[in-house]
């Protein structure tokens, strides 16, 4: 049986500083990030949903919380490259934490999981893995609710549970789906504090059973013009660069009839960086150089997916 290192990335203890910078500059994206708090502290402590009836419906006996009881804790993060979605899939349990006030552990996916190709060792493993978080959940459940939330992130989610349909897909590839499926199905309804995030920019290539599981899906677009003026501001912020180019940066960062604008990533780890870099280490950084490197700069290319 393979042991949590086989499975996982070494398990980090949210927040944490450097996660939690990450969500602070993911600027732009409130009302995904509001409706994910919600959204994921009903599906990791459901009781909360009971006192909130209580509190304001005078009883606990809502027929409709009874629609929240067999959802299968999943998400789906979908989006172009550099939209932001692993990131907030990877720093989201911070504020998770300190809106439920209980520690949230971030368990991530290595993709050496698939295995090796020999069949039935990717079944074996991602077997392994939802066996590990079921067992891990369990111990994180109290008497009186969670006590702790685990949350298991899958990046390139595509990668591990594209659609059984493609006909070019290998046998092996197709059980290791069922496997997941199966995992996702041992949490639903079983009352432990686990949750699952699948971020993947081939949102089409994932499985339709996968899908309708999804207790939401959570489309990450690239950012429109006061979206980038939020993330230019605050980047930006004690350089001295003036509101006027600023502005004038949001327009050309933004999409043109021949293209698309830049991610938030094209912004954050291309422009400003370069920007920095352009002036480092005997000139402060100035507006027209800003300028000129975003009119020079690319932004990514939108992912186009492939049959």
């Amino acid at each position: 049986m393979a042991n949590q290192d086989d499975l996982f990335h070494p398990v980090i203890e949210l927040p944490e500083p450097v996660r939690q910078a990450r969500y602070d500059r993911l600027v732009g994206l409130d009302g995904i990030k509001e409706r994910l708090r919600k959204e994921a502290a009903l599906l990791a402590d459901p009781r909360r949903l009971q006192a909130w009836a209580s509190e304001h419906h005078g009883t606990d006996r809502v027929a409709a919380l009874s629609l929240f009881t067999d959802q299968a804790p999943l998400f789906v993060f979908a989006g172009d490259v550099g939209s932001g979605k692993s990131a907030l899939a990877e720093s989201f349990g911070g504020d998770l934490a300190e809106f439920l006030s209980l520690p949230v552990y971030l368990y991530r996916l290595k993709l050496s999981t698939r295995g090796s190709g020999l069949v039935g060792e990717m079944t074996t493993l991602i077997g392994e893995a939802f066996a590990h978080l079921h067992h891990q959940g369990g111990r994180a459940r109290g008497p009186r609710g969670a006590t702790s939330v685990l949350v298991f992130v899958i990046d390139e989610a595509d990668a591990l549970a594209q659609s059984r349909e493609a006909q070019q897909m290998h046998h092996e590839d197709r059980a290791g789906v069922d496997a997941f499926l199966a995992g996702i199905d041992s949490l639903a309804g079983a009352g432990v504090p686990v949750l699952v995030v699948m971020c993947t920019n081939r949102v089409g290539a994932l499985d339709p059973a996968i899908m309708r599981r999804a207790a939401a899906v959570f489309s990450f677009g690239r950012p429109d013009d006061r979206q980038r003026r939020a993330v230019l501001e605050q980047a930006l912020s004690g350089l001295g660069i003036g509101p006027d180019t600023i502005a004038k940066l949001v327009e050309v960062t933004g999409p043109t009839a021949d293209g698309p604008g830049f991610t938030y990533s094209d912004l954050t780890q291309r422009l400003i960086p370069a920007a920095i870099l352009h002036a480092f280490p005997h000139e402060p950084v100035r507006d027209l150089d800003l300028l000129t490197l975003a009119a020079d700069m690319a932004p990514s290319p939108v992912f186009k997916e492939t049959e």
